[in-house]
């Protein structure tokens, strides 16, 4: 028995339901590939003082480092997977990890602002192309069950793995050689890829004559740019600035103007039907939760060990280790917890222990006990994260046809794109409320951890409130009957 199949749980299993070897190597590179662009999400998270030093930033343009990864990558996302519909899955893989490997020689080698940030657009669009791809592909190598329960579950624990263990390697990189080798060391694992991809990964997407719906295509595209691109400048500008109010509103205007275009389209970009599904939405939604509290949370437990009990980054960075750990866990038990007790019940599960790690941390103070409380309270919250994510993305992609699957997983991936982008703004403004320091800016060590508490207790509440409309109101049985 190989070591997948142990971690997969293969043994005495009906042969239907066993991986075969090209399901093995099939499933070893696309979750390869998954993992690598979840580290780029978050590597560089630790180093961008060091990069803006090194390169010349001005202070107010150190936000586009990260920003400039999140705009394509959460913008073009759903236009993306519905194209990997419609012409060719593989293809558009093979192409999104070619570019992120063309983004991150020119970030690795950057000698201006403007060329670190042509790296970190191209690692961005690489987002966009190559995961809606790798998960349609994904869901449609593994028939709907056990199998793609299986694999999803190895793909969501990668997923936590890759966004925890960004940040660290991120770290280490920048401390111990340099923050370049955080771009450079995508190029082996792209190399592999792209020489192994063509042979291994089969496309069953029948590529059509469709016309692609350029004007659904635009109007999401710019709502989500404008969304993501509004939410972002939150942590600059603050909620009230003109132009982040201009940027939000224009993205409701332009979601509105789509939902109007699909309706009407003959060739809809995405299908209302299929907007329209209690998968497709509660999943959706539930995911929205799963995946933004716990990276806020993450974000205002480092600013406390580092401002309240005075940790340095790196150690830091190096205490979230244990949740790492805790989500492999949970991402592998996933698949077996959803065939016992159902995908709906395994989310609410889920959300309910994620709602409740957060909300220990209210009992952090300025005490040294507070580490040990943010070790164990993060590792439980990052447990239930990582089953939740496991199965929100089980229901989101369930009962759609092959044909729609990249639809289904491009509107996954844009949920987590988006959550990751609106948890730590939302959070960080809740921490603010209130405050009376100058400008909402937490100065003191008293005013940090007020703000800290306000916000765990928003991203515990708003879990637990989440965990329980999906336990009233979402009925799958239902939602295997809407057409």
């Amino acid at each position: 028995m190989t070591e997948l199949d142990a971690i997969t749980g293969a043994r005495d299993r009906p042969a239907e339901d066993r991986m075969t070897s090209r399901h093995r190597l099939t499933l070893s590179l696309l979750l390869g590939a998954q993992f690598m662009l979840a580290v780029d999400f978050s590597v560089l998270n630790i180093a961008v003082p060091t990069i803006g030093s090194e390169l010349g930033f001005e202070l107010s343009n150190l936000q586009w480092i990260v920003t400039g990864f999140m705009l394509p990558a959460a913008g073009f996302t759903l236009l993306f997977g519905r194209v990997a519909d419609l012409f060719g899955r593989r293809n558009l893989f093979l192409v999104g990890i070619l570019v992120l490997g063309v983004a991150s020689l020119v970030g690795g080698l950057a000698q201006s602002p403007s060329m670190l940030l042509a790296g970190r657009i191209g690692q961005g669009l690489a987002t966009a192309l190559a995961t809606p791809a790798a998960m349609s592909l994904l869901t449609t190598s593994f028939p709907e069950g056990p199998l793609r329960r299986r694999a999803l579950g190895l793909n969501g624990t990668l997923l936590t793995g890759g966004f925890a263990l960004g940040s660290v390697l991120g770290g280490v990189l920048t401390e111990l050689l340099s923050w370049r080798w955080a771009f450079l060391i995508n190029l082996p694992v792209v190399v592999l890829i792209l020489a192994l991809g063509s042979r291994v990964l089969h496309d069953t997407s029948v590529r059509t004559r469709t016309r692609l719906d350029v004007p659904g295509a635009v109007t999401v595209t710019g709502a989500l740019l404008s969304l993501v691109y509004g939410i972002s400048a939150t942590e600059r500008s603050g909620w009230g600035d003109p132009a982040v109010i201009g940027c939000l509103a224009l993205a409701g205007v332009l979601l509105v103007a789509f939902w109007f275009i699909e309706s009407r389209s003959s060739h809809p970009l995405a299908p209302v039907s299929v907007l329209k599904r209690p998968t497709v939405r509660w999943g959706n939604c539930a995911g929205l939760l799963v995946i933004s509290m716990p990276s806020a949370v993450v974000f205002q437990m480092t600013l406390y060990l580092q401002d309240v009990l005075g940790y340095k980054p790196l150690t830091a960075g190096l205490a979230f280790g244990g949740s790492s750990i805790a989500a492999i866990v949970g991402g592998l038990l996933a698949p077996r917890v959803i065939g016992a007790i159902g995908s709906k019940r395994t989310l609410v599960t889920a959300l309910t222990v994620q709602g409740l790690g957060i909300l220990a941390l209210l009992t952090v103070d300025k005490g040294d006990a507070g580490l040990y409380i943010v070790l164990t309270a993060v590792a439980v919250a990052f447990f239930g994260h990582a089953m939740g994510l496991v199965s929100y993305t089980v229901i989101a992609t369930s009962g759609l046809p092959d044909e729609e699957q990249g639809l289904a997983t491009g509107l996954s991936t844009m949920s987590q794109q988006i959550a990751l982008t609106l948890g730590t703004p939302v959070l960080a403004a809740v921490a603010a409320f209130g405050t009376h320091s100058a400008d909402g800016v937490l100065t003191s060590i008293g005013d940090t951890l007020d703000g800290m508490h306000r916000a765990v207790l928003a991203a515990a509440v708003a879990s637990l409130v989440v965990a329980a409309l999906v336990a009233t109101f979402f009925r799958p049985e239902a939602a295997t009957r809407t057409p």
